[in-house]
This record gives C-alpha cells, sequence and structure tokens, in this order.
C-alpha cells in the first residue's frame, strides 16, 4: 500500500483542520507533518487556536450533558460499533501509525489492535457499574453506593503511542458518561485525525453527539497548558516525559483536579547464573530495540551476574547484530528510524556521556548513512558498558541503548549467587522511575525472592 493510499483510505488531505467537536475547525498555525521513514512530507495541520479550543471544550461539555443521560449499556454499544470500525480500519490505520512514527509495521497493527481489545473491554464494564449497599446504623436505612459521570476528561497523548494511549481513556470514559478532548501530540498528529474521523462517523449512526470524541491539535506550550488549567475539565490523563508529568500534576492539583500520569521508565531486566539464555536473548532483543527504544517500558538496563556476563554480553551482541534495520513498512524490518532529529541527538548525546562517566560502547551507537537510510534518523543499536550510579544511566533516553551492569562475584557457587540476589534487586530498585522490570532464572528461589 502506498503513503497516498494509506492516507486517502482514511480521509487524510493535502491540509487538514486540527480540530473537532461536530465539526472540524482550526485557523492557528500550520503543522507540516513529515515520515521519520525518509523524511518526505505526509501533509499539513492546522492547529487550533486558543478561542477554538474553547469552543471544543463547551462543545464537549453540551454532549456530555446528553451522553450521561444514555443508559450505560446503550454507551457501551457505541463503544463496541467504534472497536469493529476500528478493526476495519486496522491494517490502514496499523500502516499510518508506521508512516507518522516509524515503529514497524507490526507494532503498527499491534497498536491499533490495542484500541480494539481496550473497546471490548470496555463493552463489558458497561454493564459491571456496580456500586454496593450497605446497613446504616440508623433504623430502617441503608446506604446506597452510586457511580456519578464526572465530566470533560482531557487526554494529553505521546507520540510514541499516537493512538492507543487515546483508546485506553476515551473507551472507558465513554462507557462512564463522559466525553473526551484529545490532545494528541503535535509530531504525530495524523493518526489522531483518522481515528476521531472514524469516531464521529459511529456517532452519527447512533444518532449521539460526535463531540462525545473531540480533538484539539496544538503545541504543549498554548493548548496543553489552556487544558491543564481549564476548570472545565475536570480529570486529565497525560502520557509523556517525568517533566511534563510533574507539570501536569503541579497546575490540575492546584486546582483540586485529579489526573491520571503514565510517564517515563527506566527498566530493568536480572538475568542470574541460572538463567535459560535460549529465552532470555530474545526477551532482551525485542525489549530494547523494539519501537527503537522509544517505549516508556523499553528495556534500558541488564543486571547479569557476573558469573554469567562473559556467555551473556557476546551472544546479546550476535543478536543485535542479526536485527534488521530499515524501511519500518518492509517485511523483515525488525527495528525503523528514530521519530526525528532531536531523538538521534538525544541518542548521540547518551553514548558521550556514558563514555565521559567511564563506560564503553560495546556495539552499536553509529547513526546510519547511504542506500536504505534515507532521512538521517536511522541509528544501529547500541549496547554499553556501565555503573547504575553514571547520571545518564540514572537518567531515561528515549532511545535503544542498553546498559550493561554488572552484579554477584564472578566466581560463586549457584547456592551463594542466590543470595545475591539482594544485590541485584538494590540495582534494579536504585533509579528515580519504575514501570516494568523482569527476571530470567530457572531458580524457584530467586524467582520468589524477585516476586517477594
Amino acid at each position: 500500500m502506498k503513503t497516498e493510499q494509506i492516507l486517502c483510505s482514511l480521509g487524510i488531505e493535502e491540509h487538514n483542520h486540527g480540530g473537532f467537536a461536530g465539526e472540524w475547525i482550526g485557523s492557528g498555525p500550520e503543522i507540516d507533518i513529515f515520515t521519520p521513514i525518509d523524511g518526505s512530507r505526509l501533509a499539513t495541520v492546522s492547529q487550533v487556536s486558543e478561542k477554538e479550543y474553547d469552543q471544543i471544550v463547551d462543545r464537549a461539555h453540551a454532549a456530555f450533558v446528553e451522553w450521561r443521560k444514555i443508559p450505560a449499556p446503550k454507551r457501551g454499544e457505541v463503544v463496541r460499533q467504534l472497536g469493529n470500525s476500528l478493526r476495519g480500519a486496522k491494517a490502514e490505520l496499523g500502516a499510518l501509525v508506521t508512516l507518522e512514527m516509524g515503529k514497524i509495521r507490526a507494532e503498527g497493527e499491534g497498536e491499533v489492535q490495542e484500541m480494539i481489545d481496550i473497546c471490548d473491554f470496555a463493552t463489558g464494564l458497561s454493564r459491571q457499574l456496580y456500586g454496593l449497599t450497605m446497613p446504616s446504623e440508623r433504623p430502617d436505612h441503608h446506604m446506597k453506593e452510586q457511580w456519578h459521570p464526572l465530566g470533560v476528561v482531557g487526554v494529553i497523548s505521546a507520540f510514541n503511542f499516537p493512538v492507543a494511549v487515546w483508546s485506553w481513556n476515551a473507551a472507558l470514559a465513554a462507557i462512564c458518561g463522559d466525553t473526551t478532548v484529545w490532545k494528541p501530540s503535535e509530531r504525530t498528529p495524523l493518526t489522531a485525525l483518522a481515528v476521531t474521523k472514524i469516531a464521529s462517523e459511529v456517532c452519527r449512526k447512533n444518532e449521539v453527539d460526535p463531540a462525545i470524541f473531540s480533538l484539539a491539535i496544538g503545541h504543549g506550550s498554548t493548548i496543553g497548558e489552556r487544558m491543564l488549567h481549564d476548570r472545565r475539565i475536570p480529570l486529565v490523563s497525560a502520557t509523556g516525559s517525568c517533566r511534563m508529568g510533574k507539570r501536569v500534576g503541579e497546575v490540575v492539583g492546584g486546582r483540586l483536579g485529579k489526573s491520571i500520569l503514565e510517564l517515563g521508565g527506566n527498566n530493568a531486566i536480572i538475568v542470574t547464573p541460572n538463567a535459560n539464555l535460549e529465552l532470555a536473548l530474545p526477551g532482551i532483543v525485542f525489549g530494547s530495540v523494539g519501537t527503537a527504544g522509544q517505549r516508556c517500558t523499553s528495556t534500558r538496563r541488564i543486571i547479569v551476574h557476573r558469573a554469567i556476563r562473559d556467555e551473556l554480553v557476546p551472544r546479546l551482541i550476535t543478536a543485535y547484530a542479526g536485527v534488521r534495520i530499515g524501511n519500518p513498512l518492509e517485511e523483515g524490518t525488525l527495528m525503523g528510524p528514530l521519530l526525528d532529529e532531536t531523538s538521534v541527538n538525544a541518542f548521540v548525546t547518551a553514548q558521550q556521556k556514558v563514555v565521559a562517566e567511564g563506560g564503553e560502547i560495546l556495539y552499536g551507537g553509529e547513526v546510519l548513512e547511504g542506500e536504505g537510510f534515507p532521512g538521517g534518523r536511522y541509528v544501529r543499536p547500541c549496547i554499553a558498558s556501565a555503573a547504575n550510579h553514571f547520571q545518564i544511566v540514572q537518567d531515561e533516553t528515549f532511545a535503544p541503548i542498553l546498559y550493561i551492569i554488572d552484579y554477584g562475584n564472578a566466581d560463586s557457587s549457584p547456592s551463594k549467587a542466590v543470595e545475591e540476589m539482594g544485590e541485584a534487586l538494590q540495582i534494579h530498585n536504585d533509579v528515580p522511575q519504575g514501570l516494568s522490570s523482569s527476571i530470567f532464572t530457572d531458580n524457584i528461589r530467586e524467582a520468589e525472592y524477585f516476586l517477594s
């Protein structure tokens, strides 16, 4: 499927309005959107002005007033149909995610599948909005717990999962009787346009207000800030960096609003001497190289026992060398480009810092050029030897850099290695962020120690 076919099939035009609340608006500055695959221009989006943002929120609130009156199971039926419409456009939407963000085709379609799955999940929940009943200390009385819709929910999503994050929030908000105003990343807004068009059509078919799923594309410093301060939005769900999350929490909390924050991670895998490396190696490679290291759950650190380090690292380097890097739309590609020049610069700078702090680059790290690597955004994933206390290791770099960190004594017996798990967990937990973690071991004592 060619680029023009993908865009046309989803209603993406050369020039697009960036706001929606029942009708399309957007008279603010234009944003040119380029694909990281080869740097070519995909389309232009007109951002919403601050006045238009106010109109969008007002329309979303008006839609909320009516939407909350509809019984939850009927709201769930609308969400079910949304999931089916997304299912019908899965290939095209997945290709657009790849075009705009750069993740490989399987991951792009996988992200669309996440939207479909959450719609199915939310549909079931629409018949399970239970409340408790309980006795009261007052005679002839009992108490009843009942959940009520909250209002307009603000959703701020990041570039790396340009549509899935919206669906996690919007589908659940919808069955609860809430409406959403979505501010996607201005770096990847085309998928938001496509999904909003699909959602609006589902609403029209069901004769409900399309402003249930509203959209406001604009920069974080303008539209994002307006949303944080907006008392018409009682809940803001934001996905992004820790710096952004601190700002969201501070501003929304300052007006006694609610916030849901999904931020960075500094994720580690512990590899013990009792690990099955045939299982560990694929897990490490996918965790660290998938989405070119641009996931909040990407593996950043390998905490490996010294007794097995010299076996693991050469095999890991061999596995990295076998990763096919290139056009993410092509079959067989395992790693596509980084999003933009800023991401590439962060990748290069992080390597310089790890060396300056005393680390060593063990593999990769180059910016790839020449045939098959147009646009300057392709890199070879990096493996570096480091210490956990390095500042660059403590910080999250949104790029495919994997730090090898040792623990234990190389001469330890298997029973002694189990006792050294405490050191591995101390290293694991000694970072400011925490999101995902795992261990590879065939020893049940090590596994249970990790879990407990």
